[in-house]
């Protein structure tokens, strides 16, 4: 292994959006089990640093591997198309406008099933932007493009907590 390694490589999966989470849940176990610190005890204390390193290298790549939207963004900067989500809001109007409609029913939402209506719409428009991350990467080749479907993506997420804040509210 190399620790300058991308996840993929790590991981020995090709650089696609599409990935079994099967497939990667063990091979994760797999590295986990070849560099477990306890397997170089008796090669003493810096063995099991290194392998600890390792460790956490692995956990890193899985967590960003296993999660679509963090696999998607990785691709993205992996191709010269980073998300820069801090300095980088621009988003479509209609976008826009769908995320101020989210809110104000939000804010309108005052029982149990409006609440779990906008969730579902707002569930349903999360696997819509993922699949157009998968189509841009895999299919078109398009990062630039994906790279926005990230920042969509992670604006719909944190929508998707403030409804989960309001569920809470109301007692679900």
């Amino acid at each position: 292994m190399n620790l300058q390694s991308d996840d993929f490589e790590l991981f020995g999966v090709p650089r696609h959006f599409a990935q079994e989470r099967s497939a990667l849940d063990a091979r994760w176990k797999e590295l986990q089990r070849e560099v477990h610190p306890d397997r170089f005890a008796a090669q003493g204390a810096a063995a099991q640093r290194v392998a600890m390193q390792w460790s956490v290298r692995i956990n890193e790549a899985y967590q960003r591997l296993k999660d679509p939207q963090r696999r998607a963004a990785y691709l993205c900067e992996l191709h010269g198309a980073p998300i820069r989500a801090e300095d980088n809001t621009a988003m479509p109007a209609e976008f826009l406008m769908q995320q101020m409609e989210w809110r104000e029913a939000l804010e309108d939402a005052d029982s149990v099933s409006a609440v779990d209506a906008l969730a579902a719409q707002v569930q349903q428009a999360r696997s819509a932007a993922l699949e157009r991350c998968a189509a841009l990467i895999d299919t078109h080749g398009d990062f630039a493009g994906a790279a926005q479907q990230v920042r969509a993506l992670m604006f719909i997420a944190r929508f998707a907590q403030d409804i989960g804040q309001r569920q809470d509210q109301l007692g679900q």
